[in-house]
């Protein structure tokens, strides 16, 4: 079996019509790449060419406030992916704005890992590495048989050692745009179309009927339950008090409502003496409410978030408050956009 070149041919005819195919701009292509992490390319394309017309260089996401960028990133989730990218911009204009054009000075870029190296290396330099991401993961393990588990030290040496063997060296870009198609289209998690895949009759995992076992993954990390009371505070001309979250925690740098964090759901005289709710109100009379009695749920990849949302309206302007036009302006993380648009828009 002639994999690289059946894989290649099948690519020609399926692929599909993407903007960052069509250019060679390591920039661009670093842009997509960064963008469709953890995110299916529906989702990611609007987003790089709000990102494409906003910063159309290098020197323009470097120098661009970081509240702005992380706004513009808002709704694709996993904030730390806009955070190091504009950490990267500026290693790279601090390298006299010298894009690295090889895998090895790809790595040193900040967020920069070895399938995000590969890929750019390949794409925009033509260098022969191999991309290994989930999707080349499934494609090999089902074809091959591959039952090591790709989430072990082994398996994921195992993995791109296969893969490095099977890359085309005269042609790694199509190659390794022509694999990840195949598994983002062909070779698909659940359900995928056998009966039409040019791989049918050397499949180890259709013939062996194992399609659904592969590829292995060990289930490690458990899930931890955060209960967060969010204070939404209203003062008599509507204004509200945002807090911006520090760079150690989860949706680091972005926007919210102070917030109460708990074991579970709260009464309304726990949340009426927290010492932060005392604080933000001061010696303002108040009248709270629950605006939703059961928690609106946010899965992350480690942790599980249950939201509740506490309006209160005091009887005075406070010093720290801000308009929600200028609430609407700043980066937020889902919770807080879903919130808004509906609780704004009710008013």
């Amino acid at each position: 079996m002639n994999f690289s070149q059946q894989l290649i041919d099948w690519y020609i005819v399926n692929k599909r019509s993407l903007p960052w195919r069509d250019t060679k701009n390591p920039y661009y292509i670093w842009l997509s790449e960064v963008i469709l992490q953890q995110t299916r390319v529906n989702q990611g394309l609007p987003y790089y060419k709000s990102f494409v017309k906003k910063y159309p260089t290098v020197e323009d996401l470097a120098h661009a406030p970081q509240d702005q960028v992380l706004k513009l990133w808002q709704g694709l989730g996993y904030y730390s992916r806009a955070r190091n990218l504009q950490t990267a911009a500026v290693q790279i204009i601090d390298n006299n704005s010298k894009f690295p054009d090889n895998y090895k000075d790809l790595l040193r870029l900040k967020g920069v890992g070895e399938y995000t190296a590969a890929a750019i290396a390949s794409f925009a330099y033509g260098e022969a590495v191999a991309v290994v991401d989930g999707n080349v993961y499934r494609v090999l393990s089902r074809i091959y048989g591959v039952a090591t588990p790709i989430n072990i030290p082994a398996g994921v040496k195992e993995f791109k050692s296969l893969a490095g063997k099977l890359l085309d060296k005269n042609d790694p870009a199509t190659y390794n745009q022509a694999i990840m198609e195949f598994g983002a289209l062909q070779c698909v998690p659940k359900n995928p179309n056998c009966n039409i895949c040019p791989f049918i009759n050397n499949c180890v995992a259709y013939q062996e009927n194992r399609i659904t076992e592969l590829p292995v993954k060990i289930k490690k990390t458990k899930v931890k339950n955060l209960f967060h009371h969010y204070l939404v505070i209203q003062t008599p001309s509507g204004k509200t008090v945002l807090s911006q979250r520090d760079t150690s925690s989860i949706w680091a740098g972005l926007f919210e409502f102070p917030y109460i964090e708990s074991s579970g759901a709260l009464l309304p005289q726990e949340i009426t003496t927290n010492k932060l709710f005392r604080e933000l109100v001061g010696g303002s009379r108040f009248r709270e409410s629950v605006y939703n009695q059961q928690p609106i749920v946010h899965k992350l990849s480690h942790r599980k978030v249950h939201a509740y949302f506490w309006i209160i309206e005091v009887d005075e302007e406070l010093s720290h408050s801000i308009d929600i036009i200028e609430v609407k302006t700043k980066p937020v993380h889902v919770l807080m956009e879903r919130f808004i648009k509906e609780f704004w828009q009710k008013k």
